[in-house]
């Protein structure tokens, strides 16, 4: 069985200080000028998931800090093409931030077409990078690996600075979960890797583990500042017994994809002797995988009911566990938002993972739930029986999980410290910069 661990006397490995700009007080809090920012990102609301409501959540923080922020990004397309398909760019506002949208072709469910659908929005990015607004400082979030080059064409060539906002480690991405292999196109992509780098004015990361990979990399450490992801979803309060009398429900929600292991934890989940017919394991959501997810359903005490929108708020408030899996045998080249939101919830989580993982690190360090070896699916069921018959113990969790979101996955805590960064390297009282 795997080893549950976490909470109260669960070791933590060492990290180095992360300030949180919500524990600093309003007297202490450093004295900002308004910016100009530019956010290129190949995601955007009305995406209801992954980077989409991040970038969102943190262009109006930096508005409601007095910035201007104007956002360029493709026509929504994630998880698929549910708002159609548009072949020319075009305007609209969005809680009062000016969008601009950007063509592209859309489909990822082979190489080719993840391919194709990226280099068309690069193509476009191409075309936006040549439009007259002239930002402070730009910042790019990364995926999207080839949408950002005109974003760095465009700094070199207009004299500003911009900062790389590391949401995935692309190239090891790719090499783990098999979308590219060892020659000559894995090769050049972790050239342009270290390219984009060396280019960027400063390198934002959600994780330790992203700052160690680039480290490892011979990126310089004054260069890459760690900053969490905000939550994107209303903060909530510790959930408790929050589904009462009725069976306890454990929620997935976002991708199925290569790197959750969610075949073999539904399969787990399925066959294991430890449960009864009083729990319930919800998957909210879809991907490349939906389909294997669903051929190991074998019982009524499996629900996938699909990509949730307004729907997934009363799942929410009716989970007793979040599940955050992640497969044990694959890189940190992400670190998955559904965290942030489960904890800003009150909802204490499972985390089926690599003991060693920055998934792991969070759990244990902020005691808002359990770490079980992704490596032996059979702990997942095996570690829900002892958490769910043990009610006080999943109220005390909830609320630290809740409490250490307070302190660090505020989308404002998030914008100070942002502010920070850029005021590093935005030329002062809009000077021109040179290179």
């Amino acid at each position: 069985m795997g080893q549950i661990n976490g909470g109260r006397g669960a070791p933590a490995p060492a990290e180095a200080p992360h300030p949180s700009g919500s524990e600093s007080s309003e007297g202490g809090r450093r004295s900002t000028r308004p910016l100009r920012i530019q956010l290129w990102s190949w995601n955007y609301e009305p995406e209801p998931t992954a980077m989409g409501p991040i970038a969102a959540r943190w262009a109006e923080a930096m508005c409601a800090r007095g910035h201007q922020v104007e956002v360029v990004t493709a026509h929504p397309h994630y998880p698929g093409p549910l708002w159609g398909r548009r072949s020319r760019p075009y305007r609209e506002t969005r809680n009062g931030i000016p969008v601009l949208r950007l063509p592209l072709v859309i489909g990822h469910r082979t190489t080719a077409a993840r391919i194709t659908e990226e280099a068309t929005y690069a193509a476009s990015a191409a075309l936006a990078a040549t439009l007259p607004s002239m930002p402070d400082v730009a910042v790019a979030v990364s995926p999207s690996f080839l949408g950002l080059f005109p974003v760095l064409a465009s700094a070199r060539l207009r004299r500003f600075p911009w900062v790389l906002w590391l949401e995935d480690i692309l190239p090891d991405a790719a090499a783990t979960t098999g979308l590219m292999r060892e020659g000559l196109a894995l090769r050049t992509a972790q050239r342009l890797e270290r390219f984009v780098y060396r280019s960027a004015d400063r390198i934002v990361v959600i994780s330790n583990a992203f700052r160690e990979n680039l480290l490892g990399k011979s990126v310089p450490a004054w260069k890459v500042t760690h900053i969490y992801n905000p939550y994107t979803r209303d903060l909530g309060k510790s959930q408790g017994a929050a589904n009462g009398d009725a069976p306890a429900r454990v929620l997935y929600m976002g991708n199925m994809g290569f790197s959750q292991n969610l075949p073999a934890l539904v399969r787990a989940f399925e066959l294991s002797p430890a449960l009864d017919d009083q729990v319930r394991l919800v998957l909210a959501g879809t991907g490349e995988l939906e389909r294997a997810v669903a051929a190991e359903v074998r019982s009524e005490r499996v629900e996938m009911p699909g990509l949730l929108l307004e729907g997934l708020e009363p799942e929410l408030d009716r989970a007793t566990v979040g599940l955050v899996p992640q497969r044990p045998d694959v890189d940190e080249f992400n670190l998955p938002s559904k965290l942030m939101n489960l904890m800003s919830r009150g909802v204490p989580v499972l985390a089926s993972v690599s003991p060693r993982s920055e998934i792991a690190r969070i759990v244990r360090e902020s005691g808002a739930g359990w770490v079980v070896d992704a490596a032996d699916p059979d702990g997942f069921p095996s570690a829900l029986r002892g958490i769910l018959g043990d009610r006080a113990e999943l109220e005390r969790r909830g609320a630290a999980g809740l409490e250490f979101a307070r302190r660090n996955f505020t989308p404002d805590a998030v914008a100070r410290r942002f502010e920070d960064v850029l005021n590093d390297v935005a030329p002062p009282n809009g000077a021109e910069r040179g290179r």
